[in-house]
């Protein structure tokens, strides 16, 4: 009992450390889940035994004709505006995409995040067909920019690089 008591003070102690490390930590609301999952993969300096990190799983809407891009292995690139619960999405992380008010799921794994000052600049280091093989990249620009106004996009644009699971 005494072990297991040290073995979590000590993951205390080490989680302190990775909160203290950054001050962005201290302007983000984190779930119980996330908690945890940074205490079993954070690993101390005093202890000797490693443990595997576990992906962390974003969970995020889409509207259904990307869906069907994702959920069908056709669509390799996401583009999301680079929101602050997004800013520390990065390879090895999954997705968790679903359609809104549905039970319709499908998870990906993140091959690589990369930011754009816009969304042409992303569709144009990107590929038009990387990101929807069904339409133009005018098309594209189009629907993206319906989604997100001019004040999204000012935040930056990020390309996530998916592969489905």
């Amino acid at each position: 009992m005494a072990r297991l008591v040290a073995e979590y003070a000590e993951q205390l102690l080490t989680l302190a450390e990775v909160l203290f490390a950054d001050p962005r930590h201290f302007f983000r609301s984190y779930s119980a889940a996330e908690i945890a999952r940074l205490m079993s993969t954070t690993r101390s300096p005093h202890r000797s035994m490693s443990t595997t990190p576990t992906p962390r799983v974003h969970h995020l809407n889409l509207y259904r004709q990307y869906f069907e891009l994702v959920a069908s292995d056709s669509k390799a690139i996401e583009v999301r505006v680079k929101y602050p619960h997004l800013e520390n999405l990065a390879a090895g992380d999954r997705i968790e995409f679903r359609i809104k008010d549905t039970e319709e799921r499908c998870e990906v794994e993140v091959l690589r995040v990369t930011e754009y000052p816009s969304f042409e600049a992303l569709l144009d280091g990107e590929g038009a067909g990387n990101v929807n093989p069904s339409a133009s990249r005018d098309q594209q620009l189009a629907n993206i920019r319906a989604i997100y106004g001019p004040e999204k996009e000012a935040l930056g644009a990020l390309a996530i690089e998916i592969k489905l699971i």
